[in-house]
């Protein structure tokens, strides 16, 4: 294990953190609120080890994969414990596993939520727990990959650990510019649905926050009812920004550099577009027959909830928890298919599904033919069987932590639709659930316990499980 480099990785991960910690600040002043002292005690706390680790560059830079997934998940955990300080030490969450819990489903951009009033925050926190979802969206590792040249070529190892999907390669033949043709297309994004929203009348302050959750598919809002009190203008324009966000990233590339054919020949962005138009038509038909919406009504709720579930984001514009039964299944499942590999969103990941299906496929026909052979096909290319192994082990882990978390929150003794949900909106990193955890209310009500093991869902099911779970296993460590 290079404790070393991990050391160094982290170091950085602290002063870019502190960095960031500046913009809350200056609005605090801005804003003439009193929590500047906190921000600074904040900063200096993050700063400090941060410029002391990263000061002196390790000897040896090599790493492997080990080394990887440690330093990102360590990373995002100690990221997360300094990102929780300016709610802690400003005492507008004055429970440090509750602001923990915040900041943790912020950088994981899941959108779940302790506070029962998010609009008596102080604007510059307002801002910070927004920006969160932005900096967690691409991820804080693959910025610094954008910042520093990193010798050799384990750097990929840093990106796949951080990036959501089963797999990660390179756009460019250097990560570097890899990395800053992501986080190019991901500000241009940004900055467009920021235009379009105050083109659309609403307030600077507003716009950046929302469309810093939307960029990173996160959810946390600005207005306790989240989306409801919003103009239909402004629940279009971000439900059309979810929808793209949840694609994937590659897409883009290819279209900025005109490759049309391999951007429109991508699969899963076809199966992405069919799954969501599918459910939208699904869930538009059941209000109206069920709940006696307006065709316009049942349809623009439609597509935004599903915008939303699907790309993991979390918004709400009305509290589907009383939608029909059918509908609010239909968003559950939309839960764990999730977005594109390769975007900001959560879940299990549309390219993850279609592999799953197609798996199916051919385990039918070697049962009808078993001396065929075929493969999955993907975009047209066999996928290696390192990869069907690998995708078939990441589901494995995944139902493993799903139940096993279900297990041990259900000593608080909630009813299982509360305990369902909550786990699947953690682990998928949507946000709000149903019953107890719906749009309208909160995880508050969750014991210490179980907000541990929440968090460990959320950090778990944006880092893609295994960085997490590698963290428990002691031979990890050993040198």
């Amino acid at each position: 294990m290079n404790y070393s480099f991990i050391r160094w990785l982290v170091g950085w991960v602290l002063c870019i953190e502190a960095a960031f910690l500046l913009i809350p600040l200056g609005l605090c002043l801005g804003y003439g609120e009193p929590y500047a002292p906190d921000y600074l005690i904040a900063i200096a706390v993050t700063a400090i080890p941060g410029i002391a680790m990263a000061a002196k560059r390790p000897k040896n830079s090599s790493f492997f994969a080990r080394e990887g997934f440690v330093a990102t998940a360590l990373s995002w955990i100690i990221m997360s414990l300094a990102g929780a300080l300016p709610f802690f030490i400003s005492g507008c969450i004055p429970n440090f596993v509750n602001a923990l819990f915040e900041v943790i489903s912020g950088f994981t951009t899941t959108g779940a939520s302790i506070l029962s009033d998010v609009e008596a925050l102080p604007k510059s926190l307002l801002f910070w727990r927004s920006f969160t979802h932005w900096i967690g969206g691409m991820g804080v590792l693959v910025f610094l990959l954008a910042l520093l040249p990193m010798t050799g070529g384990q750097s990929i190892l840093i990106m796949r650990a951080e990036s959501p999907g089963p797999s990660v390669g390179k756009l460019v033949p250097r990560l570097q510019r890899t990395a800053v043709y992501l986080y190019g297309i991901y500000l241009v994004m940004t900055v467009a649905e920021v235009i379009v929203l105050v083109i659309g009348g609403l307030d600077l302050f507003s716009a950046l926050c929302i469309s810093f959750g939307t960029a990173g598919t996160g959810g946390f809002g600005v207005l306790n009812d989240s989306f409801a009190s919003y103009s239909a203008y402004v629940q279009i324009v971000v439900t059309v920004f979810m929808f793209l966000f949840g694609v994937n990233f590659n897409f883009y590339f290819y279209l900025t550099i005109k490759k049309l054919r391999a951007a429109f020949g991508m699969e899963e962005v076809r199966t992405y577009l069919f799954i969501f138009l599918a459910a939208v038509a699904l869930v538009t038909v059941n209000l109206m027959t069920q709940m006696g919406g307006t065709f316009g009504y049942s349809l623009l709720h439609a597509v935004f909830q599903c915008s939303s579930i699907m790309t993991t984001t979390g918004f709400s514009s009305v509290d589907f928890d009383l939608w029909p039964t059918f509908s609010k299944t239909v968003l559950i499942c939309l839960m764990f298919v999730g977005a594109c590999a390769g975007s900001t969103g959560g879940g299990i990941k549309v390219s993850r599904v279609l592999m799953y299906f197609k798996n199916i496929g051919r385990e039918l026909r070697r049962l009808i033919h078993p001396r065929t052979v075929t493969a999955v096909r993907i975009d047209g290319k066999a996928a290696d069987r390192d990869m069907v192994a690998s995708v078939n082990m990441w589901l494995l882990a995944y139902i493993s932590v799903f139940f096993g978390s279900m297990l041990i929150i259900s000593i608080d003794n909630f009813d299982f639709t509360t305990n369902f949900s909550a786990v699947a909106a953690t682990l998928n990193n949507i946000g709000p659930g149903l019953s107890l955890v719906g749009p309208s209310r909160n995880f508050g009500d969750y014991s210490v316990l179980s907000k541990l093991v929440l968090m460990f869902d959320m950090l778990a099911g944006r880092l893609e499980i295994f960085p997490m779970l590698l963290m428990l296993r002691p031979a990890t460590w050993k040198k």
